[in-house]
């Protein structure tokens, strides 16, 4: 029994490593661009909720982005015209009463192309130790694109 948890332990580590994500690449909001957009608002549950971060699906480019997490800690809207999407993702992620500026990045698929962008919150550096408190990861899974968010190493033991 002992033997089973260490390989499959293994499995994990080695399977999670294997696994080098998507990259992202920082672009000025005017940049977005494409037809339509899934909508997707991760957070802002409470008012001290740093985990918040809006992604913009780029529909009809035959990757689905799949978020770690339970249905109550995000929503998901469908066919929102770029611009209306960008609006929105930026007003969503600039509610914590710590936030300095947003940050837009395009998410890229291994071939290069974007297949979505990134809206995340930049906090001031006086209330936590780095203006990013993100840890996020883009995987790809077949056609899905799986996200995991979770808080900086850093900023969780401060939190603690």
């Amino acid at each position: 029994m002992l033997l089973l948890i260490l390989f499959a332990a293994v499995a994990v580590l080695f399977g999670c490593q294997a696994d080098p994500g998507l990259r992202t690449e920082e672009v000025q909001p005017q940049d977005v661009q494409g037809g339509s957009f899934t909508l997707i608002l991760h957070g802002a549950r409470h008012s001290d909720d740093l985990q918040t971060l809006a992604v913009l699906d780029l529909e009809g480019d035959g990757c689905g982005f799949k978020v770690f997490a339970p249905d109550f800690d995000y929503r998901a809207k469908k066919g929102v015209p770029a611009k209306e999407a960008l609006e929105e993702a930026l007003r969503f992620v600039s509610f914590h009463s710590s936030f300095h500026r947003s940050r837009v990045s395009r998410i890229i698929d291994p071939q290069g192309r974007t297949i979505g962008y990134e809206v995340r919150p930049l906090y001031r550096i006086s209330d936590y130790p780095t203006p990013d408190v993100l840890d996020i990861h883009y995987g790809l899974t077949g056609a899905d694109v799986t996200v995991r968010i979770r808080l900086t190493r850093e900023v969780d033991l401060q939190r603690k």
